[in-house]
């Protein structure tokens, strides 16, 4: 006859033998980096050495290649920013089409219109040659993703505005405002849209969105009532720009006068 009591005894400590097993097997191992091995894979050799790369990007390359290089306008002269102290060809062009691209969306989203625009000149990374001008052209001008913004600001915040672009010293692209520095340095005929600035008035300032957040100092723009986010790239701004125009204009029109 079985024992039944020591084949209980037996069970529970084989129980508790499997309990013990599994807890320590299952429990958290600690592991550590004791070498790290590298191996360099060249992805840009030859073709020949590497031919199923090169097969793979090659017709996404060839149709990239394609949309960049195809002529969309012509420009007469070379632009760029070093054509003067205050104000620039290419400054002046970048100005005047952000304004104008950028109302036709501010005017149809907000009934509003653009007043003035101001970028900076840092921003512009390249040259506008003479001949015929592609989208890569923009590219190489905008290599960066900023979008437009409208800010609302005040008179007096645009007063500060003209005060900053005196003190900078730099050819930032303007539009659709002009003023006169004086023998002291001072401005005055301001003139905004060929009015005079009067300040209570609200004006709407288009720019990029890094200096509407403060970049480059331009902190009077963090002074602003509202701000639209107007979602249109200032390289596709030139790109639209170009597709719609035959001849580039060279502008050279005094927004800067200094006495």
């Amino acid at each position: 006859m079985v024992n039944l009591k020591k084949y209980n005894r037996v069970s529970k400590l084989f129980v508790i033998f499997l309990t013990l097993f599994f807890a320590f097997s299952c429990s958290k191992k600690n592991y550590s980096i004791t070498k790290i091995e590298g191996k360099r894979i060249q992805i840009t050799e030859k073709q020949n050495q590497v031919p199923e790369i090169e097969n793979y990007i090659k017709p996404y390359r060839e149709h990239i290649n394609k949309d960049l290089d195809s002529i969309l306008a012509y420009c007469p002269e070379t632009l760029d920013k070093s054509s003067g102290k205050w104000q620039t060809t290419i400054g002046n062009l970048m100005a005047d089409v952000s304004l104008m691209r950028g109302n036709l969306v501010f005017q149809n989203r907000e009934k509003k219109n653009i007043d003035i625009c101001l970028l900076n000149s840092g921003g512009i990374r390249s040259i506008l040659p003479k001949g015929n001008i592609t989208a890569r052209n923009a590219f190489e001008i905008m290599p960066f993703e900023n979008s437009m913004v409208v800010i609302a600001l005040k008179g007096e915040q645009v007063l500060e505005l003209v005060d900053f672009f005196i003190a900078d010293k730099k050819a930032h692209p303007l539009a659709g405002i002009t003023f006169t520095i004086d023998k002291t340095n001072k401005p005055k005929n301001i003139l905004v849209q060929g009015k005079p600035i009067a300040k209570e008035t609200i004006y709407y300032v288009g720019t990029n969105d890094y200096l509407a957040d403060g970049g480059d100092n331009m902190n009077f723009f963090q002074k602003g009532i509202q701000k639209y986010d107007l979602d249109y790239k200032l390289r596709n701004i030139l790109i639209d720009y170009f597709k719609q125009v035959d001849t580039i204009p060279v502008l050279k029109d005094n927004r800067i006068i200094a006495e």
